[in-house]
């Protein structure tokens, strides 16, 4: 949010007008919903609806695709299936490459998360996820079920999970969450946040929950 607020410029959007930054790469080294700036600015009561996307193999609203079709029968294909298939066969490997896009589909329906690719490295399992956008506001709530994914096909290999790479072509925020994405950095500095920094115990007020009829990427 800090880079988008930093360094973003007036752009519109589908849902509303954005503020638009240029890409990014960062590695996430652990996550889960336990996570204590999740527990502090998170908003809880989304994260049954974005879990969901990845779990659910039908669309659920208001969401236009399912991450959780598209990992696990794209086409027919079990993807996260071939994926272990493809590192049991060739631990060494590059080619672990997925996509989750379909040539020729409705423009309003290609998904966010476009790619994910998965290396075994010092015996641990690394994952890097592609997004052609990403709303800097709400990547929490796809960002802790991409882990799972990634746990999930560590497991099925017996290995640990390593870093998860993230790229985002687009980072951006919605104008209509400024105020709120404002105010949770404006804490986050209170706090002495910077990247890499723990944050305290969840004692601090949570931001406000956005409402579920706003945006969602």
């Amino acid at each position: 949010m800090r880079h988008v607020t930093n360094n973003g410029r007036p752009a519109l959007d589908d849902r509303g007008p954005i503020i638009e930054a240029p890409a990014v790469l960062f590695e996430i080294t652990g996550l889960d919903w336990e996570d204590p700036v999740l527990r502090c600015y998170g908003d809880a009561g989304k994260i049954p609806l974005y879990a969901s996307k990845f779990s659910e193999r039908s669309i659920v609203p208001p969401f236009k695709y399912s991450y959780g079709g598209r990992l696990r029968q794209l086409l027919g294909v079990d993807q996260l299936g071939w994926i272990a298939d493809v590192l049991r066969a060739k631990p060494y490997t590059k080619s672990g490459w997925i996509s989750l896009t379909v040539p020729g589909e409705q423009p309003d329906a290609v998904p966010c998360l476009t790619s994910l690719a998965f290396r075994l490295r010092a015996g641990r399992l690394a994952m890097t996820a592609a997004f052609r956008s990403q709303n800097a506001f709400t990547s929490y709530l796809n960002y802790v079920p991409l882990r799972g994914v990634q746990s999930e096909v560590a497991d099925g290999l017996m290995v640990g999970c390593g870093s998860m790479r993230i790229f985002v072509d687009v980072p951006h925020i919605y104008v209509a969450d400024s105020a709120t994405v404002g105010r949770i950095l404006r804490l986050s500095e209170r706090d002495g946040l910077g990247a890499g920094d723990p944050a305290p115990s969840p004692d601090v007020e949570p931001a406000p929950s956005a409402d579920l009829a706003a945006p969602v990427r």
